[in-house]
Parts: structure tokens; sequence; C-alpha cells
């Protein structure tokens, strides 16, 4: 079994909380996470995937509370998401008693609107929410995994513990993340990816959505993936696939409920707000997902492909995500681009700092890689720390000052 990052931040929310909230997508690896628990602090087990039991949580959550005594484990929550309203009762009496409520209840789900609702007005206080991704390259490799930082003298060292050239990359791309293909290495990705989407078509989509044509929704999803680090142009969409635009938007809405994509907003503040675009940047959270939806069935096809540098920028930024989700550590995202087409792939503010990052399937990159570093440097009210050009390049070097090329390997 491979070892989740995230389970160290599970560990220490039982300790602080009343009620733990793993969220993800399907099969990112809640439930063996959850079993684990089960196993290891002695928490009981409920799956709402079993109809039985998500009927009697519907009907009648206070029984099925009653029945099911903390500390609990309840999958899949979002199919009864009344059994909120009853938890919070739950732990506010046990408070009252002046009795310990820590760690009663760990509950998973996807990002539903309506169960995020739910919590924020249930469980407000009372709730830490974990974010589950997929797995990273590092807990694949059974490496050590930190937030990501640009910070040349520790990224040389783990450049080398985690070693990625140009083939091996676009292997993993098209493979994906997700924990059932390293768990049995005789399952058939392309398999995996279609029975991934027919299910979460049938049993997810339908659920958030009035979903009346599921051959167009899957349409949806495959040109989709071939904008993964793109610009997302809403009304183009809806030309493309002849449907309106408020169709399109309930689209996406289930595909961001669902975890399956997100939205990169862009940076704005004061100083840069008339010179900035202000539409979003779509990735996709697996780049296996996406292949398949886009069609690129091996690595050689995705490395000849138009597609080769953006899913290469979708791969970097999600990892560089995940380092952050796994480790419960808040930070905020954006890219940038302005008027002039200056870009940066990925602005992250981080304690009132600001630090820019390309995401590039090249390898030797000069100052000009990185003039819009220097455009937005120019115009922000933020100090400005260590940038990077993330690329394909083996060892580390300085592109100017306080900008290095660093190995994909070090995130």
């Amino acid at each position: 079994m491979i070892k989740r990052t995230i389970l160290a931040s599970v560990i220490r929310a039982i300790h602080t909380k009343p009620v733990i909230l793993i969220t993800g997508a399907r099969q990112v690896g809640k439930s063996t996470l959850c079993a684990q628990l089960a196993k290891e602090y002695a928490y009981h087990y409920v799956s709402l995937d079993n109809l039985r039991e998500r009927e009697m949580a519907i009907n009648d959550p206070e029984l099925f509370l009653q029945m099911y005594e903390p500390p609990l484990i309840i999958d899949e929550v979002q199919y009864a998401p009344k059994l909120l309203d009853v938890i919070e009762s739950i732990v506010n009496e046990r408070k009252f008693h002046e009795e310990d409520n820590k760690g009663m209840y760990v509950l998973t789900g996807s990002q539903a609107f309506s169960l995020m609702a739910g919590v924020s007005e249930s469980l407000a206080g009372r709730v830490q929410i974990l974010e589950m991704s997929p797995l990273s390259l590092r807990e694949i490799r059974a490496l050590p995994e930190e937030p990501f930082v640009v910070d040349p003298i520790r990224n040389q060292e783990r450049a080398k513990e985690n070693p990625v050239d140009a083939n091996f990359l676009a292997e993993q791309i098209v493979k994906g993340f997700y924990p059932e293909l390293y768990a049995n290495p005789l399952l058939d990705s392309e398999t995996f990816y279609s029975d991934y989407v027919r299910t979460y078509i049938e049993r997810d989509v339908s659920q958030l959505i009035r979903l009346n044509d599921k051959l167009k929704f899957q349409r949806f999803m495959e040109v989709l993936a071939s904008l993964t680090g793109q610009e997302l142009v809403v009304n183009n969409l809806a030309k493309a696939l002849g449907v309106s635009s408020n169709t399109i938007s309930s689209w996406l809405s289930a595909l961001i409920a669902g975890d399956i994509v997100y939205l990169l907003e862009p940076y704005h503040e004061r100083s840069v707000l008339k010179r900035v675009v202000r539409r979003p940047k779509l990735f996709f959270t697996d780049t296996g997902l996406a292949a398949y939806l886009a069609r690129i069935s091996n690595a050689q096809t995705l490395k000849n492909s138009l597609f080769w540098g953006h899913f290469v920028e979708t791969y970097m930024v999600n990892e560089i995500i995940k380092s952050y989700k796994n480790h419960n550590k808040k930070t905020n995202f954006y890219y940038y681009r302005d008027a002039d087409q200056k870009e940066i792939d990925l602005v992250m503010l981080d304690g009132g700092v600001l630090h820019f990052v390309e995401c590039k399937a090249g390898v030797s990159f000069n100052k000009d890689a990185v003039s819009a570093f220097k455009t937005l440097a120019k115009n922000t009210q933020y100090e400005v720390g260590d940038s990077a050009v993330v690329c394909l390049t083996n060892t580390l070097y300085s592109i100017d000052k306080k900008i290095y090329a660093l190995p994909v390997g070090i995130i």
C-alpha cells in the first residue's frame, strides 16, 4: 500500500476537531485511507455506497447515528446530507457536558456543492476540511514530500532523489495518478478510465445537475481535456458543442464539484487590474484522465503532439498544488497574463511574498523566458521572493538574480 502524505494531517485533525471531512474526486483513495484509520484508531466504519445504509441515513438520520456511535467514519456522506445537522447536535451535546468531543466523526465525500454548503451551515467551527488529491509522484516513489518552495540549496538535493526525464514524465502523464492503477499493475489504464468516466457520469453528475444528453456531456469532457492548461472561454465551448453558455456553466460546475477539474484564477491587484486578462485557466486534476479523454494513448503520441507543453504544465501545477494540499498548508495560487501577452504560469502568494513559476517542457532558458517576472515585479505592492522555471533540466542553474531553473523532480 502506498503511504499517503495527507494521513499525518488527518491524524492531527482528529486530535483537534470533532469532525473531519476528507473531500476529493472519486477513487483518489479516501476509502482506503479511512480503512487504515479504522484499523489503527478503532473507528467504526460505514459506507453510504451501501444502499441499505444509505436509505436509513436519509430517512432516519437520528436512528442511523444511534446505531453507529462515535468514533465513526461515514464514507460517501454526500448521499445523506441530513446527517450533518444530527452530527452537529451530538457534538454540541458532548461539549455541553464537558466531555471530550475531538475526533468523533470522520466523513468523506466528493466536493458536491450541496455537501460543502451543508458543512458550512451545520458544522462551522467544528470541522476540519482536508482535500485529498490523486497520488503525487513522490508518494508513488515513497519519497519524503514537503510543500514546494523555490530554494536552490534544498532543491538541489531533492532533485537527485527524484530524477525525471522527458520519456518518464510523458509515461507518467499518460498513466495518471489514481491509486488503483498502482495497486493493480495488471489493470489496463484505458479500461480504468473508460469505467471511471462512465461511473462518474452515471452516478455523480446525474446527482448534481439535470443531464439530458450523456453523450454530449462526455463530448464536453473530451473537448475540455484538450484545453487543460489553457484559458477557459465559455462562449467558444458553447459554440463548438452547440449548447448554451448556461449549459456549459452548469456542466462545468459539476466537474468542479466532482474535483475532476479546477480553475486557476488570474492574478490581480489594484496596481495591475486594468492590464490583466480576466479569464481563468482550466486544469484537469489528473493528467491520465485528461489524456484518455483527449485520445492520447501513449507517451510518444503525447510528446509528438501539440498538447505536450500544456500537459507538462498541468502535471507541474498539479504536483505543486498537491504538495500543499497534502500538508494542509494554505497558499494562494494564480496565473498572470496581461494585455501584452506576457504570462506567468503560476503566481504563489505566501505570507505576503510573491513567487513566480514558469512550467516548461524544455531544458535551457535565459532571461527572455522570464521577462514577465520583471513586469509584474515592477507593478506589485508585495515583496517578490525567489522565483523559478521548473523544467526538464537535469541540474539547477541560475537564470537571473533570484530566478532559477529547477529540475521537475524537485516538486
